[in-house]
């Protein structure tokens, strides 16, 4: 393992582009890249095999519930135990969405802090996304649909909420503080999100279609390629036109040189992150195709809302990744790459995840469309107005976390004893 320089007495050798000695160095605690001395700080360890597969598999205690995937595959072979199959498939998942994010934070040493915000977001939505694909290629748009919606709302809510709450504990001598122009622009795309899921649903509810049963899946279609294109406007935006907008708020006053961690290091090379990141989604999209096909089952079973599995739960699984880095950033008075993560991949499962999944349905021939019905519609509309009121002054605190807590608890309450008509319409009509 590649040991971290010590910073003292040691800055001399090391020619700091800004000139601004301890303060130049990068968020994650390292020599910045521009450093002529050694532009590659984080030189790559060389693992062997079973070297790497000790790091990833058996560093962690939560990988005690990976043999819970290989039990459902067998459940799933000897019976019809759809209870099960969904239980030990969702507790199988957990580990891997969350080593998956471990690979990726692995990956996120060798780029920048925007970009490795950015693949903490991708990676972390990758579980969402492969269960939806499967979710929608039977025909479970609602699944698809209420699992997309469920991880905004986690990941808004509880994730969030989760960093601020453990974050402001931590440091509960002062305000921590975040890039609130940065959080701006994502807030201004959760409400554009918002704008392209309400007007089909309103389109829907007040019957005013031109083509009864096409008008609202054709403004879906439409809506869908528009946010798709000011999601790719974003990401240009964001990694190579206003980079700047996106630099970390620099710590106020720089502790005796205790903020660089010295266990901040890469601890596989960035070849080997790319094959787990390969390695791990195969196994999530294989478990999640039991998961999915034992919902409904489960849904009997355990006498559980199909709604509040999708919308609560699923994502709750999906967000393991997240949900450990935004916290642990946290902690680490890392709040802009906390906000990256979990706002980060809010507003990327609502402009591509949502759009994609609609494109997708296109092309399947599936009637995937933006048409959330009027309860998920307000749901996300008042979650994207709490969090915009939280973030506009660009600081937090433990109460802050505390009510977004809260607000989660609320939502999936509401979930528990909401009846989803438009599933019920589906049942009927397939009777």
């Amino acid at each position: 393992m590649v040991q971290m320089v010590s910073l003292e007495g040691k800055l001399e050798d090391y020619d700091l582009g800004s000139g601004k000695g301890v303060a130049d160095i990068t968020l994650n605690g390292s020599i910045p890249v521009n450093c002529s001395k050694n532009s590659s700080f984080h030189s790559m360890p060389s693992n062997g095999v079973l070297e790497s597969i000790k790091i990833v598999i058996f560093s962690t205690k939560i990988n005690l519930l990976i043999p819970f995937g290989p039990a459902a595959i067998l459940v799933k072979a000897f019976g019809r135990h759809h209870g099960w199959v969904f239980f030990l498939s969702l507790m199988g998942i957990i580990p891997l969405a969350e080593r998956l994010g471990f690979a990726t934070e692995q990956l996120a040493f060798f780029t920048g802090p925007t970009v490795g915000g950015l693949l903490n977001a991708t990676f972390g939505n990758a579980t969402e996304l492969i269960i939806s694909i499967y979710a929608l290629k039977t025909g479970m748009m609602r699944v698809v649909q209420q699992s997309l919606l469920g991880s905004i709302l986690s990941n808004m809510l509880l994730v969030l909420g989760c960093a601020f709450f453990g974050g402001g504990l931590v440091h509960s001598h002062k305000e921590q503080s975040f890039n609130k122009s940065a959080a701006g622009v994502n807030s201004g795309l959760l409400l554009m999100a918002v704008m392209g899921l309400l007007f089909p649903a309103v389109l829907h509810f007040t019957h005013t279609e031109m083509h009864y049963g096409k008008s609202e899946l054709a403004l879906s279609r439409f809506s869908s390629c528009v946010m798709l294109i000011a999601y790719a406007a974003y990401l240009y935006f964001q990694l190579k036109s206003q980079k700047d907008l996106y630099d970390p708020v620099e710590a106020e006053t720089p502790n005796e040189g205790s903020h660089v961690d010295d266990d901040e290091t890469p601890e596989i090379s960035k070849w080997e992150s790319i094959v787990w990141l390969a390695v791990l989604t195969l196994c999530i999209s294989v478990l999640s195709e039991y998961l999915v096909d034992a919902i409904e089952g489960a849904s009997v079973a355990m006498n559980i809302p199909i709604a509040f599995i999708s919308v609560i739960l699923l994502p709750i699984v999906g967000n393991a990744a997240e949900h450990a880095s935004a916290i642990m950033f946290a902690v680490k008075d890392k709040l802009d790459i906390s906000l990256g993560v979990a706002i980060g991949s809010s507003t990327q499962i609502s402009m591509f995840g949502i759009p994609f999944c609609v494109v997708v349905g296109w092309i399947m021939g599936r009637p995937m469309d933006l048409n959330f019905q009027l309860f998920e519609t307000a749901t996300l509309f008042m979650t994207v107005l709490v969090v915009a009121f939280m973030l506009q002054e660009g600081t937090s605190n433990y109460f802050k976390g505390l009510m977004l807590i809260l607000c989660y608890v609320i939502v999936a309450a509401s979930f528990f004893v909401h009846v989803d008509p438009k599933s019920i319409e589906d049942k009927l009509g397939n009777t």
